[in-house]
């Protein structure tokens, strides 16, 4: 029977694994792009027929091929030399407020010199959205190339590869400008061989604010004196660092501010000191950030960033620096191409920037227009391959009459060829004399050109990739399959069950109904699997577990005090608890004789405490997306005083220790090698304290040494303490003793399960106790008590669980195990968004950044709360009652594990398969909603 079972769970889960990577290999497909790069037919109106899938590198020189550029373009460059000064994670809002309001008066005193630019109407400002994923990597690409990368950007940003699509860079160096970089070393992976000089920075290791942009800035003097240079890219992370660390209101926020304001101050001197002013300075943030300091999502906070313009091209005798103008990140693309004189990247979705254009005269405006528009139109050919300006052209009028109703594809045309015949319009009044009807017809054009953009572009980027539905199809029956495989699995080993209780008469089997409990869960699951087909759902998931894991709860304590008052017979109590200690002799809370009234006390008090402790999870982190901005307890702490923070994580590091000394008295046996993990156990609760108070001590520095030694020294005792526990706690605790290998010995298969139950509740109790200390390590110092909550309801429901085995059923009893690590999960300030993922605890220990150890950390911060009850599982298991072993034969491990661990290994495994292979048909159903990457994908 083990066999089979371990048999056909191993062929479920390499089902599940091919079917989901198979549907993710169909759900998200590589970006399709135009091949090749922008020549000299960039100039030129785009030809009916099919777009050519690639051009070749040019042959001229650089010098001639710039000649000629400038030559078919018929506009001279705007600017010589280009400074791009990319500001990591800098809300817009920081800058320009928000809602025509602008920045508070401390963001305001904190970039004085930029605001006076802003104020004096020598910079053009803008709020640049940007695209989910809002992570650096993908906005680069964006800000570059024009184009919007593939949702799966976001896991590429840990191990970037060269970037070998069209982009603003390999032009520019195309026509022999030279290149230097100074900053993240992300743009050094992006383009390896482009710049002449450059200094690359890791910028995941987020625990360092200060020498990141040192590094850069060291730098800053020598560039800006130096003449060799055409573009110099700065880029600086630690205003992102900075938000990860301590959120948008760390008090190292406006200090980090003043210092980019410093170097915008230096740069822009330098470049006025250009006689011709031909040096262009644009300040760019890839992303903003969340209240936490995190992103990753598709919030206004997380896609609101900054775009900012310096030179002599935006001066305007009348701006308003507040007034809220918007435009998209990849609007920087076609814009500097066509100021620097290079085309536009091929699969550019971006608009040019009317407020970059003000020394041009209204001809050379509506040449950048008209290249934008023949750029774009390229690539609505290679979507839809019948499209041709000739035929909107010549069609115009029978076009006119059914623009309201007729396709995209009409509406694109008509805008399109409106656009022309208004420019031409244009052209045919060069000559007249009155600059009223020049301007007219000019401002006539212009609209036209931005209608036919703007609409062109969004219809662009919101067209879904065409996905292989029967491709998706064959991966969700390969996952249905391993699904099937899983319930079977489980559906007979319940009918084994089933006979082995017939055949011993058990009293179980005699009560074969439905309990509310048991309609619960299934019913719950049912509805949990519905709900993911909603988009508000997903986003507010923490609601549905919170409801689920509560009514279990209440369920579980409606039968407990039913079960009080029908056990109020004493004498088939006593007979109970006599058969109790008869056959298992060993029980978390039994090994000291309790009499049914304490017992009664402590099944209450264990549920009330799960209740309880639920709640103020709950009220702990508002969570989701919509409402996260309602008061909850953290953000009361975050406004108060750190030393309380600190005070509730020494509390609970204290309270972690005494539970896990207080569970190791419970140990009947209780040898010397109980002793040392509990002592291992102390010095590791000390030196989280120590990794506190030296935090607290150091708050402003960047890097303090002396925590990563401390967090270091952790991780070793840990995992050596743990490691050695699970190896030797069956050697301290022997599962076959010499008695029980005497038949003659009555006592000895009692004896056997006694050993195996011991050295399980140890190697249950370390783990989940050690899980814990752990985690007080690496989360953020205001999850501190939510953690102890989570590991009392561990400790409290084994507790409950124990105490009387034939009230609730084993499986139920895993179920309300993972709803509970479910909840936790959410409860602990996890969401559905990337923006919710703590990277600044990936760091701990850690000196510099390794994409293994961080990833590893930040995968056990992420899932810190399900792990937890996973784990306190194997404390679940050495508690269970195995009242039918009554044979030495049966003491065989095959035996003892379907009775012991098969269902809590397969129960969760079947939980999450089953979901996850809902919510990929979920996915397929949705593959063409609104939200399908900002909601459905991230999940």
């Amino acid at each position: 029977m083990g066999a089979a079972v371990a048999g056909w769970t191993v062929a479920a889960v390499l089902l599940q694994v091919a079917g989901l990577s198979l549907f993710l290999y169909g759900f998200f497909p590589v970006k399709p792009t135009l091949r090749g790069f922008s020549g000299a037919e960039s100039y030129q109106v785009p030809s009916c027929g099919s777009v050519s899938a690639g051009e070749q590198e040019p042959t001229l020189p650089p010098d001639q091929l710039r000649s000629l550029y400038r030559e078919l373009s018929g506009i001279p460059p705007v600017y010589d030399r280009l400074v791009l000064m990319v500001i990591d994670g800098l809300p817009a809002e920081f800058v320009l407020g928000r809602g025509r309001k602008p920045p508070s008066k401390e963001m305001m005193e904190s970039m004085p010199y930029t605001q006076s630019l802003l104020a004096g109407c020598k910079a053009a400002a803008y709020h640049a959205k940007a695209a989910p994923p809002t992570v650096t990597m993908p906005r680069l690409k964006a800000m570059v190339s024009g184009a919007i990368g593939g949702f799966l950007d976001v896991a590429f940003n840990f191990n970037t590869q060269a970037f070998l699509e069209d982009n603003l860079l390999d032009q520019l160096h195309m026509i022999g400008l030279k290149l230097v970089m100074l900053g993240d070393e992300t743009w050094i992976k992006l383009f390896p061989t482009l710049f002449t000089r450059q200094d690359g920075v890791s910028s995941f290791y987020v625990k360092d604010t200060v020498e990141v942009d040192f590094n850069v800035s060291r730098h800053l003097e020598f560039e800006l004196a130096a003449t060799d240079w055409s573009v110099l890219v700065l880029h600086y992370l630690g205003l992102d660092h900075v938000g990860h660390i301590g959120g948008r209101r760390s008090v190292l926020m406006t200090q980090k501010m003043k210092e980019m304001d410093d170097v915008i101050r230096r740069v822009h001197t330098a470049s006025l000191q250009d006689n011709l002013d031909r040096t262009l300075l644009v300040v760019v943030s890839d992303h903003g950030m969340t209240e936490g300091g995190n992103h990753g999502g598709s919030s206004y906070e997380e896609t609101d960033s900054l775009a900012l313009f310096i030179g002599h091209s935006v001066e305007s005798p009348y701006c308003s620096p507040y007034d809220q103008k918007e435009a998209l990140q990849v609007d920087l693309a076609p814009t500097l191409a066509l100021l620097l004189g290079v085309p536009i990247p091929k699969n550019n979705f971006g608009v040019v920037l009317p407020e970059l254009l003000n020394s041009l005269t209204d001809d050379q405006k509506l040449r950048m227009l008209e290249l934008n528009s023949w750029q774009i139109l390229r690539l609505l050919q290679a979507q839809v391959p019948a499209f041709c300006l000739e035929d909107c052209i010549n069609s115009e009028g029978s076009i006119v009459l059914d623009i309201l109703h007729g396709s995209i594809e009409k509406k694109l045309c008509h805008l399109l060829s409106k656009a022309f015949s208004s420019h031409q319009s244009s052209c045919l009044h060069r000559g007249s004399d009155f600059k009223s009807v020049k301007s007219g017809y000019y401002g006539t054009a212009a609209d036209n050109y931005y209608g036919f953009l703007r609409y062109a572009s969004e219809w662009l980027s919101h067209r879904a990739t065409d996905k292989p539905f029967y491709l998706l199809v064959s991966a969700i029956l390969l996952m249905t399959v391993s699904c099937l495989f899983l319930m079977s699995t489980v559906s007979c080993l319940f009918k084994a069950r089933s006979l082995s209780q017939v055949d011993h008469h058990s009293e179980s089997y005699l009560d074969q109904r439905w309990h509310l409990d048991e309609v619960l869960v299934l019913a719950g699951m049912f509805l949990y699997v519905i709900s993911l087909g909603s988009s508000s759902f997903v986003e507010e998931e923490q609601y549905t577990w919170h409801f689920l894991t509560s009514t279990l709860y209440l369920i579980f304590l409606t039968k407990a005090v039913q079960s009080m008052l029908k056990g109020s017979n004493p004498t088939l109590g006593h007979k109970a608890e006599e058969k109790s200690f008869d056959k298992s002799n060993f029980s978390y809370a039994t090994s000291f004789e309790l009499t049914p009234g304490k017992r009664n006390v402590y099944k209450l008090c264990t549920i009330l405490i799960v209740l309880v402790a639920g709640r103020v999870i709950r009220a702990w982190h508002q969570g989701g997306i919509n409402w996260v901005h309602f008061p909850d307890i953290s953000k009361l702490l975050a406004q108060a005083d750190s030393s309380v923070v600190k005070s509730l994580q020494i509390i609970s590091v204290l309270a972690v220790v005494v539970l896990f000394s207080v569970s190791l008295t419970l140990l009947r046996a209780r040898p010397k090698f109980v002793i040392g993990v509990w002592l291992t156990h102390i010095s590791c609760g000390f030196l989280v304290l120590l990794h506190i108070w030296a935090n607290q001590i150091s708050t402003s520095l960047p890097i303090n040494h002396s925590t990563a030694s401390i967090a270091r020294q952790f991780y070793v005792i840990a995992s050596v303490s743990i490691s050695v526990t699970v190896l030797a706690s069956p050697w301290v605790f022997p599962m076959f003793s010499t008695e029980a290998e005497s038949a003659s010995s009555g006592s000895s298969p009692v004896k056997a399960i006694h050993g195996i139950r011991n050295s399980l509740f140890l190697t249950g109790i370390t783990y989940t106790a050690f899980w814990g200390l752990l985690q007080l390590l690496l989360q953020q110092p205001i999850n501190a008590i939510p953690l102890f909550l989570i590991f009392l309801q561990t400790v409290s429901s084994v507790v409950h669980f124990s105490l009387d085995k034939t009230l609730h059923k084993q499986w139920v009893q895993v179920v309300a195990i993972h709803f509970l690590g479910m909840a936790g999960h959410f409860g602990l300030g996890n969401t559905n968004s990337l923006a919710s993922i703590d990277v600044a605890g990936a760091f701990i220990g850690i000196s510099s950044y390794s994409t293994v150890l961080s990833g590893i950390l930040m995968f056990m911060i992420t899932y810190a709360s399900p792990l937890m009850l996973y784990l306190g599982l194997v404390l679940h298991v050495s508690v269970k009652d195995i009242d039918d072993i009554s044979a030495l034969q049966q003491l065989k491990w095959s035996y003892i594990l379907d009775k012991m661990v098969t269902l809590p290994c397969l129960f969760p495994l079947l939980i999450n398969s089953l979901a996850l292979t809902s919510y990929t048909i979920v996915l397929l159903l949705m593959r063409n909603h609104l939200f399908v990457w900002s909601v459905f994908s991230p999940k």
